[in-house]
C-alpha cells in the first residue's frame, strides 16, 4: 500500500476525527479509503448518465441538451 502525506484545513481534520471519534472509522486512513471508494463508484455511475445522455441526445430522441436534461435532473432530485 502507497503511503502518502497530506495536509488538512482544520475544519476538514475537525471532521476526520469526529468520525474516529464516534467509532465510525478506526483512523483516518480507514475514512479518506473509504471517501476515495465513493468518489469513484460516483465517477462511475456519472459517466454511465454522461453517456446515456450523448447517446439519447445524439439519436434525436431530444432537442434538450446535455446541460439542459442534467440541470432539469438536478432540479428534479433536489426537489
Amino acid at each position: 500500500m502507497a503511503r502518502q502525506s497530506i495536509s488538512f484545513t482544520e475544519p476538514n481534520d475537525e471532521w476526520l476525527k469526529a468520525q474516529i471519534d464516534k467509532k465510525e472509522y478506526s483512523s483516518k486512513s480507514e475514512l479518506v479509503n473509504d471517501l476515495i471508494r465513493q468518489a469513484r463508484k460516483q465517477q462511475i455511475r456519472i459517466d454511465w448518465i454522461n453517456a446515456k445522455l450523448e447517446k439519447a441526445e445524439q439519436s434525436g430522441f431530444t432537442s434538450d441538451s446535455k446541460e439542459d436534461i442534467l440541470k432539469q435532473s438536478k432540479a428534479l432530485l433536489n426537489g
